[in-house]
């Protein structure tokens, strides 16, 4: 159960997600419009996840880093299962964006 829980959470082994943002990873907030217009990472995708099937076009390359964000982990869970589901071969889940940015630097 628990390792089930780390899976969809991504709590597995340590991301080095500044190294991912230097090879070329994209971060795509799943957040809200108005969420994302609050406050957010430079250079992010805001997509919202209950659109997210309906813009994968915005995702082009499918081996692409992609790293999700928002605002408390859950909805980035489930839209990496999504891409996941969807043949996004690199996509980790970043959890609450303001954490990532401080990750990142952005």
């Amino acid at each position: 159960m628990i390792n089930i829980l780390k899976k969809i959470f991504g709590l597995g082994a340590k991301v080095d997600y500044p190294e991912l943002i230097q090879n070329g990873a994209i971060v795509v907030d799943v957040r809200s419009k108005a969420e994302y217009l609050a406050g957010h990472i430079k250079d992010s995708l805001n997509i919202p996840v209950d659109s997210l099937r309906n813009n994968l076009f915005k995702l082009k390359d499918k081996n692409q880093p992609i790293i999700t964000c928002c605002a408390s982990g859950m909805r980035s869970a489930s839209a990496k299962s999504i891409l996941k589901s969807n043949g996004y071969t690199a996509v980790y889940n970043g959890g609450v964006w303001s954490s990532l940015k401080n990750k990142i630097g952005r």
